[in-house]
């Protein structure tokens, strides 16, 4: 057997020896209390010979896990949601155009510009309102109208920039709301009507305990049902984020196509013009 041969691994031993390297590293007196930033993942990543698009992918099943972990995100989903990509250009270039489309087509106002990183909020000059409306963008779990909306640049290699988009919704303290006083109110009511039916025909520690088991099934089924809704809702954001990343990675353009309306005044009024107006 040669020397070269000797020192290679086969696939599960070199999962084998990441993993407990991974696990060795953690067990040191300080080994767990440094942070790792992304772009320190997908350059290590590199060196040993992992793929941008498996790193990322891993990244997204663990980020789901660690937001799925209280049952306040297991109802309702993350307060915040976070998409990544490894794609081609500089920071300054992808900067550069993400900022053109969040601020010209999204209607964001730039709240913080540094070289790695931008951050955003909705506009709130009256013009930039109308014209969400307009548009239809307001509704509140688009970019358009996020709470806020933070980029972040970080360049790996020549040419290779991991884009991080982190955008809060601001929609998710709402619903909690609205369920807890929907689900509330509802439960507490029919809750009290079930006691109240009960009573004349059982004691009163069984009727009771039938109102206040109604009431609570009722306050769950309300916020389970909030609840799915608002994940749904969470999920258009995220595919929008996504729908962003994969525009810079195939360089496409970020602006939307014009919609039918505004198709067909061109199409119309373009005419009459030419009919009316004698080209000069």
């Amino acid at each position: 057997m040669s020397r070269e041969s000797g020192r290679s691994l086969t696939r599960s031993e070199f999962d084998a020896v990441i993993r407990r390297a991974a696990e060795l590293a953690v067990s040191e007196p300080d080994g767990g209390d440094r942070p790792l930033s992304e772009a320190e993942l997908f350059r290590i990543a590199q060196e040993v010979g992992l793929s941008h698009d498996h790193v990322r992918r891993a990244l997204v099943e663990v980020r789901s896990q660690v937001e799925s972990g209280g049952i306040v995100d297991r109802v309702f989903g993350p307060a915040v949601l976070t998409a990544s990509r490894v794609v081609g250009g500089t920071p300054e270039e992808l900067g550069g155009v993400l900022d053109r489309f969040l601020v010209e087509s999204q209607l964001l106002q730039k709240v913080r510009h540094r070289p790695e990183s931008l951050h955003y909020r909705p506009a709130v000059d009256w013009i930039s309102k109308v014209a969400r409306a307009a548009s239809l963008s307001s509704r509140k779990h688009y970019i358009a109208s996020a709470r806020s909306v933070e980029v972040f640049l970080d360049q790996l290699e020549e040419g290779k920039t991991l884009v991080t988009l982190r955008v809060d919704p601001g929609t998710r303290s709402e619903n909690i709301a609205g369920a807890a006083m929907g689900g509330g109110s509802g439960g507490l009511g029919i809750g009290i009507g079930a006691a109240a039916s009960v009573f004349s025909v059982a004691p009163v520690e069984v009727a009771v305990t039938v109102g206040i088991l109604t009431g609570v099934g009722i306050l769950s089924g309300v916020t389970a049902w909030v609840g799915s809704r608002h994940r749904k809702k969470l999920e258009e954001v995220r595919a929008e984020l996504e729908g962003v990343l994969d525009s810079l990675e195939t360089g496409a353009s970020l602006d939307p196509p014009p919609p039918s309306w505004r198709q067909w005044v061109k199409r119309q009024f373009h005419g009459v013009a030419r009919d009316v107006i004698p080209p000069r």
